[in-house]
Parts: structure tokens; C-alpha cells; sequence
């Protein structure tokens, strides 16, 4: 026999196991954020396209909000356009707005359609500034030191946070079997355009669209313990107590605050997965043991996924 070939047993296993979540899961939104590995390595973008593919043909609603940090730096460079951060953020004058907008909104936005679409679905490309889903106003940045009376304001440029999500759009594409792949660039009143964090517009999309989940991709196995155990079943409450503790911090904390915040504003349950896992989407929804820290308004005892 094939050394590769798959015991039948096992594929009947797993699609058994799968069963009650299809059933629980079929139409009902998942908005989930890409970046990371999982959108730079070969053989995990093709995992995650053929992941919302078959979500998709279950039944389940994906759309898909997603970042491109690493390829506008790329190009950044390549033109010799400085790039400049304060407190993680890129600052964005006009000119490197451009190039978030090209990357994003174009080499970024049009490759993961077209990786979904050879995958056989019908992926559909959007920033935004389409049907002005994304209404946006710039953000506020605030810096202070003991020695300061009042906190300095430091104009990032255009980095901006969202004001209002606009669903019809989405709705209408869900609704006709296609899957919404969203750039996180917004416009404001005036027609300015601002890049937004894409975990904070999934969020945001996710609670618009009341969705059943949110589930960002990272580059780590999910919030650890001291140990080093990926704690999943958390609570809103136990994920508040942990932030006001400092147990989280650093780095994880404005995924967690983002993840914290869409349960708090109707989203069924968050899901912080690793994204270097192969199927790290189909592996949270549809399997008992996940890849990833679960926050829900309850907490799980036994820590599962569903």
C-alpha cells in the first residue's frame, strides 16, 4: 500500500467528528483575520485557501480581513521610502499612503482572491473605501512622561481607527456564495484614506456582521501560561482579570484587547490560532481539541473549541 495513502478508518473518524460542528456552524458568519506566516509560506496559503473553500461548500460564511505589514515595508524600501514607527504603528504621510493603498489594496488584496479562486471558490476583493464600508477617522496618538503636565499628541499621519462598519456589501456577497476578502483601509467624510490595524477591522467587521466567530491568525500557539500552555476557555471576565493582573501584556495584549472586545460586542466566541499550523481554521472549528486560546462570555471547563 502507499505509504501516503490515508487509512479509511481515520478519514471516516475525522469527518464524524466534524459532523456536529458543520450542523452547529452552518450559516452562520466566521470573520477571519490573515497575516503572518500563514500568508508568506508556500504551502500554508494554500492550506488557508482551500480552509474557506471548504467552509464555504459546509455551509459557513468566511470572510476574510487581511493585513501586508511585511510586503509594504518591502516595497517601502525598494522605492527608498523611510519607514517610521511610533509605538508599533507605521507612520503614513501621503506618499507611503500610496503604497499601502497599491500593496494592499492591489498586489496583497488580489493574491489571496485569486489563491481562493484557483481553489475553486469565488473570492471577491475589497478595501474599504468599496462602498465606503470602512468609515474611518485618524488616530489619536498620545505620549507622556512622568515629567510631563499634559500627554504630547504625535500625528502618525494616516493611521486611522474605525468609526463605522457598513455590512450591506458584505452581506450581499455572502448571500450569493462569494467570499468577501477585505483591505483594512478606511475613508473618512473628506475622502482621506487611512490604514487601519487589520485585527481591529476584523473585530470591528465581526461584530457588525454579529458574527459567530472571530478567529485572527498569528505567529504563536495562542496565550500561555506560565507554563507555557496554551489556555483556551476563557471567560471575558477571567480574560479582564488576567489583563488588569498583567498576566497578559506585551506584545499579545492589543490581539487579546481586540479578541476581548468583539465578544463583549456580540460575538460569539474569539479565537487566537496559530497560524503556522496547516488547516489552523478548519482544525479550531472543526475538531475537539483546536489550535488556539478561546475566548467566550463563558468559561469552558474543559477548555475545548466549540
Amino acid at each position: 500500500m502507499n505509504e501516503h495513502a490515508r487509512d479509511p478508518r481515520l478519514v471516516v473518524e475525522i469527518l464524524s467528528e466534524a459532523l456536529p460542528y458543520i450542523q452547529r456552524f452552518s450559516g452562520k458568519t466566521v470573520v477571519v483575520k490573515y497575516g503572518g506566516n500563514a500568508m508568506t509560506e508556500d504551502t500554508l496559503i494554500d492550506s488557508f485557501a482551500r480552509d474557506m473553500v471548504l467552509m464555504k461548500e459546509v455551509g459557513i460564511n468566511p470572510v476574510v480581513v487581511h493585513g501586508g505589514g511585511p510586503q509594504i515595508g518591502d516595497l517601502l524600501k525598494r522605492l527608498n521610502i523611510e519607514s517610521r514607527f511610533v509605538g508599533g504603528m507605521r507612520v503614513t504621510d501621503a506618499e507611503t499612503m500610496d503604497v499601502v493603498e497599491m500593496v494592499l489594496g492591489g498586489l496583497v488584496n488580489k493574491s489571496i482572491v485569486n489563491l481562493i479562486n484557483r481553489s475553486g471558490g469565488k473570492a471577491i476583493g475589497l478595501t474599504g473605501k468599496d462602498g465606503a464600508q470602512i468609515t474611518a477617522r485618524q488616530l489619536r496618538v498620545e505620549h507622556q512622561t512622568p515629567e510631563m503636565t499634559a500627554p504630547e499628541i504625535i500625528d502618525i499621519g494616516h493611521v486611522g481607527e474605525v468609526e463605522h462598519i457598513a455590512t450591506d456589501l458584505i452581506e450581499m456577497l455572502t448571500a450569493r456564495d462569494f467570499i468577501p476578502v477585505i483591505a483594512p483601509i478606511g475613508v473618512d467624510a473628506e475622502g482621506h484614506s487611512y490604514n487601519i490595524n487589520a485585527d481591529l477591522v476584523a473585530g470591528k467587521v465581526a461584530e457588525a456582521l454579529n458574527a459567530e466567530k472571530l478567529m485572527l491568525l498569528t505567529n504563536v500557539a495562542g496565550l500561555m501560561n506560565a507554563e507555557g500552555e496554551v489556555m483556551t476557555g476563557l471567560s471575558t471576565a477571567q480574560v479582564d482579570a488576567m489583563i488588569g493582573d498583567g498576566t497578559i501584556h506585551g506584545g499579545m495584549l492589543p490581539k487579546i484587547r481586540c479578541a476581548l472586545d468583539a465578544v463583549k460586542g456580540g460575538v460569539a466566541s474569539s479565537h487566537i490560532i496559530d497560524g503556522r499550523v496547516p488547516h489552523a481554521t478548519l482544525l479550531e472549528i472543526f475538531t475537539n481539541a483546536g489550535v488556539g486560546t478561546l475566548i467566550t462570555d463563558i468559561a469552558s471547563d474543559e477548555g475545548a473549541t466549540d
